[in-house]
């Protein structure tokens, strides 16, 4: 019996030497993202995005007022139905489709947040305020002509332009009551 713990210990040492001592790997009990990236399909589809944990829908009647070489294009896409909504050409889970070549298949998020907000009188109020986020898109998205980081969310305000790729359509955010 005294000989088979020595052998073991014999083994033991042998292996660390061989191998080092980090030879076995742990169990990693860490997120993979395959549950996330299989519950993120729509359509077939792998989103490039999960909806943020303060999604809301928005209680301002938010649109977008489309414009092309400074005219109107169409009736204003009304962007407060849903707590978010996907730009992009790949029509079968873009909610606003982008057809031009310049734009990517999932272009950008139209994500409408609840936030924390102090108010005049140093209490906090929350609102649910529209972002908007680059999903990596090849050629970028635009706020007002600037263009945005990948994968960070932007606040918008009322009367902001949005652009995407080279497209030369222009999206204005405005509201219900907005002031022209």
């Amino acid at each position: 019996m005294v000989k088979r713990k020595e052998t073991q210990a014999v083994d033991i040492e042998l292996q660390e030497r061989t191998f080092g001592t980090n030879h076995v790997q742990k169990p990693s009990f860490e997120l993979s993202g395959k549950l996330a990236a299989e519950t993120n399909r729509f359509r077939g589809i792998t989103l490039l995005f999960n909806e943020a944990p303060d999604a809301r829908k928005p209680d301002i009647r938010w649109r977008l007022y489309v414009f092309k070489g400074g005219e109107l294009l169409n009736e204003p896409l009304h962007v407060h139905r849903q707590s978010c909504y996907l730009f992009g050409r790949e029509r079968k889970v873009a909610d606003i489709p982008t057809d031009h070549p310049s734009c990517s298949k999932q272009h950008a998020v139209l994500q409408h947040r609840q936030v924390e907000q102090e108010n005049p009188d140093g209490t906090m109020s929350r609102k649910v305020r529209p972002y908007v986020m680059d999903l990596g898109s090849t050629n970028g998205t635009f706020i007002n002509d600037n263009q945005i980081e990948p994968q960070r969310y932007y606040e918008l305000f009322e009367k902001d332009t949005l652009k995407f790729g080279n497209s030369s359509r222009e999206y204005v955010l405005l509201h219900e009551t907005s002031s022209g």
